[in-house]
């Protein structure tokens, strides 16, 4: 984009796309090598918070979390993998504090503005590490840690190991 020049990159470590199926939970969402990028969220995957609660809220369309953020909850004890937390990009090489808002940056051919923080929610339970009586703890651990949500700004499609580039406005 010509109002843009890139300050930092990272990678596309892993993609995460699932579709909707009757009775399961949108996590852990299975790996796929090249996905497309639509300002709806990634093609064939499907997020039933976002499209019954938030009215399939643009600004939730990509969920975005750091390989270090995971990397950080494993040696905290959880042993999270990527996919674990439903999110469609694990990130690598970018530090989860560059991804906040109003953070743009491209990924592959897709465009992205970072618009919001993903909240821990009671889903999270469900992952086999977790359970009931773990569910509060791993809330408050994934707190402020959850992965961040973005806007599509420009489609396209996007491959494993791609370039990621943080985006700055031009003077």
């Amino acid at each position: 984009m010509s109002e843009h020049r890139s300050v930092a990159s990272g990678r596309v470590v892993r993609i995460g796309v699932k579709g909707a199926v009757p009775g399961e939970h949108g996590l852990p969402k299975p790996e796929v090598d090249t996905a497309r990028f639509s300002r709806l969220g990634v093609e064939g995957d499907y997020n039933l918070y976002r499209q019954t609660q938030r009215a399939g809220d643009p600004e939730m369309a990509i969920l975005l979390m750091p390989l270090e953020t995971i990397e950080e909850l494993n040696r905290e004890g959880w042993p999270v993998r990527p996919g674990d937390l439903g999110e469609n990009v694990t990130t690598g090489g970018v530090p989860y504090d560059r991804l906040a808002p109003p953070a743009r940056m491209r990924v592959g051919e897709a465009v992205l503005r970072v618009a919001k923080p993903c909240t821990p929610c009671d889903n999270l339970f469900l992952l086999p590490y977790v359970g009931p009586d773990r569910g509060p703890a791993f809330l408050r651990a994934t707190l402020d840690r959850r992965g961040w949500f973005a806007e599509v700004l420009q489609e396209g499609r996007v491959r494993r190991g791609d370039r990621i580039e943080l985006l700055a406005a031009m003077p």
